[in-house]
């Protein structure tokens, strides 16, 4: 049997592919490879289709004998979603509703779906629990938020079992440093932040008026290498007859902008440039988790939850990868 990794060329994707083949898993990756990488993964099965497509990966359950699937495959740019919010619910919401109607039919009753903290919206000075209302500020976060909710109705309806990972900010690269984060656009802050120190070019710091102490936006970030030992143990939790639930993940420490260009600069041994911008539509203030409930459900142990770690660990990747992977 095989695990399905939708999604699996992707950064966070690409990570998880690479652990489970370390745990000695069979896996199949399926990406359409609108953001994924086809360089960032071994050799193995792969299909380049869309979820959309039912017959084609319906071919694939049948062919492969899968027997849980985790679902990354999305768009996740928050601003392009504010800008084309039907491209969002069209791709994320379709394809997933796509996606659980080839699951239920071939009998696969496992998910790990991958979540985002963008679900809470505005979410206020304490820690974020899963019992949180849901208000999302951005076309992106509700995608995932709908998403959630019709593989909640699939499960009521069917055999299936699901465990829903709402990340908050991901970063870091692979500790052999063969993979890393790859976004074309890139719009994640520590990547641009590195970039800017090692070509030599400004990074532009969208908001300085927040209510947050240095007036930047407040993040939890979170190693990809912890992110992806907790879908490992989601999984095995699943395996071992969980019920469907909901976890956070981060790390309940929230770092600003500033923050994260400091560390940054005390990483790459260089002053940025930074130019200030307007705020960017639908960026929260602060968004900071509260991780106890996964750590008690499931035993997870963050072993990377140190800034410096996640900046050095992707700072490398890029001085190693200076263009990214190999255009597809």
């Amino acid at each position: 049997m095989a695990i399905l990794v939708c999604g699996g060329a992707g950064f966070i994707g690409s990570h998880f592919v690479e652990f489970l083949l370390e745990q000695g898993e069979a896996v199949v990756v399926v990406d359409n490879l609108a953001t994924g990488h086809r360089a960032s993964l071994p050799e193995g099965p792969f299909y380049q289709l869309s979820l959309a497509d039912k017959a084609s990966l319906a071919e694939i359950f049948r062919e492969h004998d899968i027997e849980a699937v985790v679902h990354f495959a999305a768009f996740s740019l928050v601003g392009e979603s504010m800008d084309q919010p039907l491209k969002y619910f069209e791709n994320n919401v379709c394809a997933t509703n796509a996606l659980l109607q080839v699951m239920i039919e071939a009998g696969c009753d496992k998910l790990i779906f991958s979540s985002t903290a963008a679900v809470y919206g505005e979410a206020g000075e304490a820690l974020i629990r899963e019992t949180d209302p849901t208000r999302p500020t951005n076309a992106y976060g509700e995608s995932k938020l709908m998403m959630e909710k019709i593989i909640d109705w699939a499960a009521r309806s069917s055999d299936l079992r699901y465990i829903a990972l709402r990340y908050f900010n991901v970063a870091g690269a692979s500790a052999g440093g063969r993979i890393g984060e790859d976004h074309r656009p890139e719009t994640h802050l520590i990547p641009l932040a590195i970039k800017a120190a090692l070509n030599d070019q400004p990074i532009k710091l969208f908001g300085d008026d927040y209510p947050t102490p240095d007036g930047t936006c407040i993040r939890d970030y979170i190693h990809v290498q912890d992110l992806v030992a907790a879908h490992y143990l989601a999984l095995n939790a699943l395996r071992d007859g969980a019920a469907s639930d909901t976890f956070n993940l981060g790390y309940g420490r929230g770092y600003s902008v500033r923050q994260i260009l400091e560390a940054v600069e005390a990483v790459a041994k260089r002053p940025l440039r930074i130019v200030r911008a307007p705020r960017r539509a639908g960026d929260p203030a602060r968004l900071v988790a509260s991780a106890d409930k996964i750590k008690q459900a499931l035993g997870w142990k963050p072993r990377h939850d140190d800034l410096n770690d996640i900046i050095l660990s992707a700072y490398r990747w890029f001085e190693a990868n200076p263009k990214g992977y190999p255009h597809d």
